[in-house]
């Protein structure tokens, strides 16, 4: 596996959880797929749509969101929003990250070689 490859491959895996994170937290405020594809990109979460459709099924299978069609408009749109019990994984989620991210820069700090700070 190339450089290239490697760094693909572990990006593409921290991004996994993160999207199911980013997912739960936008759609406390109803959406439809789209609008969270466009949401999500232009916050710098890269998710294709073959990726992001197949979570929200999963993540409603699992009772993390539910969903209802709204067929008031001509293009009918299945619409989204966080369960309470997808608030709650969203907010766990989010302090585990927070405290993940606390974690690797004491690991960052301590292991600074003294003198080598730029």
């Amino acid at each position: 596996m190339t450089t290239d490859a490697t760094l693909a491959s572990h990006l593409q895996e921290l991004r996994r959880g993160t999207v199911v994170v980013a997912s739960l937290t936008v759609l406390r405020t109803p959406g439809y797929g789209y609008s969270l594809l466009e949401t999500l990109s232009s916050a710098g979460f890269e998710v294709e749509a073959n990726t992001l459709y197949p979570l929200l099924r999963r993540l409603e299978a699992q009772g993390l969101l539910t969903s209802s069609w709204n067929t008031d408009e001509t293009r009918p749109r299945k619409f989204y929003i966080t369960t309470e019990q997808g608030d709650a994984l969203a907010d766990t989620l989010r302090t585990e990250w927070a405290r993940l991210d606390r974690a690797i820069s004491d690991l960052d700090t301590a292991t600074a070689i003294p003198g080598s700070e730029s």
